[in-house]
Parts: structure tokens; sequence; C-alpha cells
């Protein structure tokens, strides 16, 4: 797993990998926000943002639930909710991305984004296109 799967075990949240996201989304309620956290040995602000995750769903509490996405799948599940940015909060709502959070950010501004992603009449994220960069063998050198 990693380095934060005590925090989920602390905490009682649950991890959210590609064989459990359904279940967690359908019994989070409205409102269930994923702790995209990467690796913290390459991203220190991970623990930071680990520390903070369980505080912001007790200022939350009763509106919005929480799991931690294994390491595992965070790719498979970081293109499915948008996240491209590691560590990140991703909100989402009746399955799909209402917002995403990327990296360490103040505790007011927390509150702020996560409120007005919570309002009954925030629209969904925009998906944006992905772009693929491919090279041709044309003077590829090896």
């Amino acid at each position: 797993m990693s380095a934060l799967q005590p925090l989920a075990g602390k905490t009682r949240l649950p991890i959210a990998d590609d064989s459990t996201i359904e279940a967690i989304l359908s019994a989070g309620g409205a409102h269930v926000v994923l702790l995209f956290a990467g690796d913290p040995a390459q991203r220190p602000e991970s623990g930071d943002v680990a520390v903070i995750f369980p505080e912001l769903l007790k200022a939350f509490e009763g509106r919005l639930s929480g799991a931690v996405v294994a390491r595992e799948a965070e790719k498979s599940l970081g293109a499915r909710f948008q996240v491209d940015v590691l560590p990140s909060l991703a909100v989402i709502r009746d399955g799909a991305t209402i917002g995403v959070i990327p990296r360490i950010r103040d505790w007011p501004e927390y509150l702020e984004k996560i409120e007005a992603l919570l309002a009954p009449d925030a629209p969904r994220a925009a998906k944006a296109p992905r772009v693929e960069i491919t090279f041709s063998q044309k003077g590829a050198r090896a």
C-alpha cells in the first residue's frame, strides 16, 4: 500500500481502489472527497495533506465523507476523476468530479473551496482534452 495506509487505519477511512471505488461512492452520501496522496518520499507535502485531510472531514461532518486512494490505483482513478497533480483532493458528487484541489493549501482556502464545491448548484468539473505527445521514427536517435 503506502506510508499513508496507517492514516486510513487510524481514522477508519476506507481505501479506494479499482475494486472498491463504486461501493465507497455509493455508501459515501452526496459528496465524497478522495485523497490522492502520491509517494510521500517524492512529494513531502503528501504527509501534510494527509494530516489535514481528517480535519477537513471533521469540519464538514455530515456533509462530506472521505477515502484514501491506494497508491496502486492513483493512476487509474486519477484519470477517472481528473486528478493530474499529486497530492490532490478530488470532490465527487453522484460519481462525477465537482472539483480537484491540488497540493497543500492554507486552511481557510480549503474551507472556502470545499464549501463552494458542496453547493447544490456547483457545476461538474469540465473534462479537459487530454493530449498525448508522440514521436515519429524519422530523425529518432537510439
